[in-house]
């Protein structure tokens, strides 16, 4: 086989993740997986805590933004401090800012969402902490207390160790609902991925074709494109009074992703590591290597035995494709390639933005909300 035909039978590039990545590919199968009601939108809550049971890698007990805290919370317990100055050798304790998201479906008492936890002062890691019961409340001034924080501390970047996750810490004491339906109409807000006209356009189609149930062409369908992102749907008459089930027929709609008009993209997250694929993203013919990959060569080369088989190691890694020669790879198909050389988020990152810079990337490349 020629050099050109090989290297067209290599490809390599972009677009999974390590274990705090995310690969969508847009197959959205109902109405409800591409948009929601207008009034339902994410919320944060925030608040400050202490993260505890560290290992000297907490604050310095001279920072009175961790002592003063830490001083109140041992009063509170019934160990009052009668200075500040028996907190100066502890690096056991951190100050954190706590943030939770809320889903755009609201939450209700008892629900537990995950938070996340940063440190404000000189912390160095608060991975394997645990952070102490901390209030949380909304982003406005004189918000009330929506949930209660506390768990143990898991850093999910090692390069990252001053911002953490608590799975499952959040527990809501209040109810935090969306905004319902008023009238009768409803705005449907297509995700910002699906934006355009394509995809309004077929969502309104199978939503009258489902329920505009009248022969008659002068009646005024159950659904119609306001602009490019949002779809109004009126309300029949006989359902005005108990909406919610209309409503979730409505959101169970079935809808062909061929027809969204989805443009190809690559969407990268450096914080979280998180990369998301949209619409038919292809790649050019592409080797790729990558630093933990090694050669290694034994010459002359000795015969295989079942006790000493031939181990090949290769500095480049090659992976077989359907696409024949002058095609492009679809990137859903080149996913095992980052599998099997085990490349961490970061790494997956750069080569996309390398890959993009050299043409060989045929999507918009959109990385921390900045098109390159």
């Amino acid at each position: 086989m020629g050099s050109l035909d090989r290297l067209h039978r290599l490809v390599r590039t972009a677009a999974c993740f390590a274990l705090a990545a995310l690969c969508v590919s847009a197959q959205a199968n109902t109405v409800r997986d591409i948009t929601r009601i207008r009034g339902q939108g994410e919320s944060v809550l925030q608040g400050l805590g202490l993260v505890i049971g560290l290992n000297g890698s907490g604050d310095s007990g001279t920072e009175l933004a961790m002592a003063r805290p830490l001083a109140e919370t041992l009063r509170r317990l019934g160990n009052p401090l009668p200075s500040f100055d028996e907190l100066r050798n502890s690096r056991s304790v951190a100050l954190v800012m706590v943030t939770c998201t809320v889903p755009r479906t609201g939450a209700r008492m008892d629900d537990t969402l995950d938070v996340t936890v940063s440190v404000l002062n000189s912390a160095t890691s608060i991975d394997g902490g645990e952070l102490f019961i901390a209030p949380l409340i909304g982003p406005k001034p004189g918000d009330p207390v929506f949930a209660f924080a506390q768990g143990s501390v898991v850093a999910e970047q090692a390069e990252r160790p001053t911002v953490a996750r608590v799975r499952g810490g959040a527990r809501m004491v209040r109810d935090i609902l969306t905004t319902p339906p008023a009238g009768g109409a409803i705005d449907l807000i297509l995700d910002p991925v699906y934006v355009g006209y394509a995809a309004a356009t077929h969502v309104a189609q199978q939503i009258n074709d489902a329920y505009f149930l009248t022969t008659d062409p002068t009646s005024e369908k159950i659904a119609r494109v306001l602009d490019e992102r949002t779809i109004r749907v009126l309300v029949p008459e006989v359902e005005l009074e108990a909406p919610a089930a209309f409503i979730a027929d409505v959101l169970e709609t079935d809808i062909l992703p061929s027809q969204l008009g989805v443009p190809a993209s690559v969407v990268a997250n450096t914080a979280t590591g998180a990369i998301v694929v949209t619409g038919d993203v292809r790649i050019s013919p592409s080797v790729i290597t990558h630093r933990d990959l090694v050669i290694t060569t034994t010459l002359p080369t000795p015969e295989p035995t079942p006790e000493a088989p031939i181990v090949d190691r290769e500095r480049w890694a090659t992976l077989q494709t359907d696409a024949t020669t002058g095609e492009l790879a679809r990137i859903d198909g080149l996913l095992t390639a980052f599998e099997q050389l085990d490349i961490p988020a970061t790494d997956q990152i750069a080569i996309l933005r390398m890959l993009h810079s050299a043409g060989k990337l045929h999507a918009k490349l959109i990385i921390d909300g900045v098109e390159l």
